[in-house]
This record gives structure tokens, sequence and C-alpha cells, in this order.
């Protein structure tokens, strides 16, 4: 069967806010977690004694640990991709390894900035899997995909008077809910993101490349900003952009005042003379550095890395990237890293890139599922073009409790956390929205292709 994509047909950029100054920090939560797989709701308290719990660091696989059992996630199914045409039994389909069942992690943060008018954000960049995320003994949000970024405003969670918070969060994974080892747990990075509550959000900017030739190219930066529930006077507001090369040095800025602007959003276009170009051959970069004032004073800074580069499908051609045809060579890599599980290491990931570019390899495509952004990043650097997939499956199910359970609520969630997590990626060069679906095989599948794709291309 086939697998479906989109193509992502202008240049686009990596949205990672990183601590930046006294308006903007960003704390990731590494050390002094607590893990236990028994499940007790009593785990959510501020009070709980969690002191028996293992001691773990995230990101953190439970399941890669072992033991290995061939009655480990044992499957009664039918794998038609494979040509079966009755159920039999299959050990070790997902690895053997113990991922199904509960685990709970519990920790706790300061936010020492914080007052009335600050926004804290909690942002998981994966939790696998059905993450109830509780602080202070109040649930903040759910996420059902284990792949997927997620984050919740958790502002009126968090405890005023400077004391620590309590974060605790309950995961479950099920039998027959994969094709594949998915690994378990925390296995990426936590954040508590603390901002003004007049800012820039999370995946706020949206950075293009319309126009590129050898003179000049054009970066189109929009640019959206949240204020609290009231707030009057935006013509109070402006945006200084400014984009820097690789070493830091500006090459281009504008300045404007959010009155000129509907719907709290800026769109700017600027201009970057003698472009350097993102490549498979030379990965340049540049930044935005997009700064919020409010009369003058800074309200929030937040850079966004990106690269410059233009790419085309050209029928009966192929594909070109900056006016050269590429012949795609890739191959499609799951999340794991082996022996060290789904657990994301940045130093495993850009190994594999290396083993892989030595073979000639110019493409991933993310097998079958959301990326890490620590891959993403790497690809950005290291020139390798990113096919990003989304699902293994729609609501026709593969296995009986696969992502087929979620997709009519979650889908269009999914979608639109992944596209805006990786819009701006130079390495992302293509979105498929979906693996050997089975809906490819009724008359009404067509529509619900067409329904991922207009989310994508909003």
């Amino acid at each position: 069967m086939r697998k479906i994509a989109l193509l992502l047909l202008v240049g686009f950029v990596s949205a990672t806010g990183i601590a930046i100054g006294q308006n903007r920090t960003e704390t990731t939560l590494e050390k002094g977690w607590k893990f236990t797989r028994e499940d007790n709701v009593a785990s959510i308290n501020k009070d709980f004694d969690d002191r028996n719990w293992e001691s773990v660091r995230i990101p953190h696989d439970w399941a890669i640990y072992g033991p290995f059992s061939s009655t480990n996630d044992r499957q009664d199914v039918a794998i038609t991709q494979d040509g079966q045409k009755e159920a039999m039994e299959h050990a070790g389909r997902t690895g053997g390894l113990p991922f199904v069942g509960v685990g709970w992690y519990r920790n706790t943060f300061e936010v020492p900035t914080f007052s009335a008018d600050k926004k804290v954000t909690i942002q998981f960049d994966g939790a696998m899997s059905n993450a109830h995320v509780y602080v202070n003994g109040k649930e903040a949000g759910i996420w059902r995909n284990g792949y997927n970024t997620f984050h919740f405003d958790i502002t009126d969670l968090i405890n005023k008077d400077g004391k620590n918070n309590t974060l605790a969060v309950r995961l479950e994974n099920f039998s027959e809910q994969s094709r594949w080892y998915p690994g378990a747990g925390l296995y990426r990075n936590v954040h508590v993101i603390v901002t003004n509550d007049s800012h820039i959000p999370v995946w706020g900017t949206y950075v293009t490349t319309p126009r590129v030739n050898d003179e000049f190219a054009e970066v189109n930066v929009k640019t959206k900003i949240e204020f609290p529930e009231g707030a009057n006077n935006s013509s109070d507001y402006e945006l200084e952009t400014v984009v820097k090369d690789i070493e830091g040095n500006p090459v281009a800025q504008q300045i404007d005042k959010l009155g000129a602007f509907a719907n709290k959003e800026f769109d700017q276009s600027l201009i970057v003379m003698n472009p350097v170009l993102w490549d498979i051959e030379q990965p340049n970069l540049y930044s935005v550095q997009s700064t919020l004032k409010k009369a003058g004073s800074v309200i929030d800074t937040y850079n966004t890395t990106f690269g410059i580069r233009d790419i085309k499908i050209i029928p009966n051609e192929g594909f070109f990237l900056n006016g050269r045809m590429v012949k795609f060579k890739g191959v499609c890599m799951h999340h794991d890293l082996g022996p060290l599980g789904g657990a994301v290491n940045d130093a495993a990931i850009r190994r594999q890139i290396r083993i892989l570019q030595d073979m000639g390899v110019n493409a991933i495509r993310t097998s079958h599922n959301m990326p890490a952004p620590e891959l993403v990043k790497a690809a950005d650097e290291m020139g390798m073009m990113l096919a990003v997939e989304t699902f293994d499956e729609w609501g026709i199910a593969k296995v009986s409790n696969g992502y087929n359970k979620y997709f009519d609520e979650w889908a269009e969630k999914d979608v639109v956390n992944v596209v805006h997590h990786f819009r701006n990626n130079p390495s992302v060069v293509m979105w498929f929205i979906g693996n050997e679906v089975e809906e490819q095989s009724v008359m009404w599948g067509a529509r619900r292709a067409r329904f991922l794709q207009d989310i994508i291309q909003r």
C-alpha cells in the first residue's frame, strides 16, 4: 500500500524558546523524578509520600530495562500487510519488553519569578502514552498520543506563595496498541516555561522564505501575540524582528506597532541580501529574534532557528532543492535507539545520522510517527532532509488498541501540534499523513485524507 504524503513547497523553521533573560525562562525538568509502576490515584496529591519510589532522570524509558519475555504484548492478530488472512499468535512483535501497564512520575519545581502578571506553561516533548498531567493535585490536561509534543497552561495551578509545585504524571500503555516497540514513560524532555502574561506563545512564530535567489531572499515572519483577558491598548505594543546569521550578526530588521495588524498577529517581510542557503551539502542556518515591547520596555524575547531554501516539485522532472534536482536516497527510521530504548539521546541520534550519511542517505522518513525535536534539530544542523510522519493508522484498526480509538477526537489536535512544532525547520521537506492506512481501500477514505491535508495547508 501507498504511504500518503504532502510536500511542503516553501522554506521553513525550528521553534525552540530557550531561557532568555528575565522576561522568559525555560527550565528542563531532568533530575529529581520519582517513578513507580504501582497505580495509585492518591499519587496526584501534593503531600503523597513517594520516598519509596525509584529515583530516575528524564528522559526515561521504563520498559527497556526488561525483562524480555515472549508473553509481553503477545498479539493474536492477522497482519494483513503481510498477506495473512486469519488471526494467529505473534510473540515479540513489539520487542518482548514490558511496556504494557501503568507508570507514575512525580517531581517538584519552583517558579521563583512568579507574580500576578506571569504565564506558566508546561511542555512535554513526548510521553508514552495516554498522559494525565496534574499540578498541585489538580488536573492540568490529558494527551493520548505518545509521540506528539503537547503543552498546557498551568498558571492557575501554580502556588502563589513561592512554595514548590508538585507535578504528577500518569501514563498507561495497552497490549496491542502498537506494531513495533513504542517505549514507555517520560521518554522525551519536559519543560517549564515562564513568561509575562503578554507574550509570544509556544510555536508562535511562522517563518517562510517565499522568494529566494542569489541576490536576496524574502523572509516572511508571522508572529502571534497572546494578551491577558481584558487587556486594552494593544496599540502600545510593538514587535522588533531581527534576522541574524549563524554568527549572530544582524542581517535584516523590522519594527512594527501591533495597531497596524489584526487578530493580534504581526505579519512582517524582511529582505536578506546575498543569502547563504540551507542545503544538504551545506546546512546553513539563520535565526529570528522576536522582541515584544510595550511603551518601549521589553516584554518578551523569543528566538527561532530557520534556514533559507527553496523546494519545488516539477511534474515529470522531480524534486528540486535550491534550483537543482535532488533524488531522495532515503530510509524509514523508527524513534527508538536500540539498547537505549525510546529515551531520547542527542548524541545517539547524531550518530545515527552520521552513519546514514556515510551510507549515502540524504533523507529520513520518521516511521511511523512524530519525531523527537532532537532529531529535527540535528537534521537541520547536519543537512538531512526529513519526511515527518503522523499516524500509522486512522480510524480503521491495524491493532485493536491503537490510535484508531482516538482518531476522530484527536487527529486534528495532533496534526496541528506537529505542524506548528516543525513547520519552520528547513530539514522538513514533506509531511506524511498516514502509513499504509486501511482507508485507502474504501470509497470514503479520500475524504479523510483531504481532512488531514486541509489541516496541514491552513
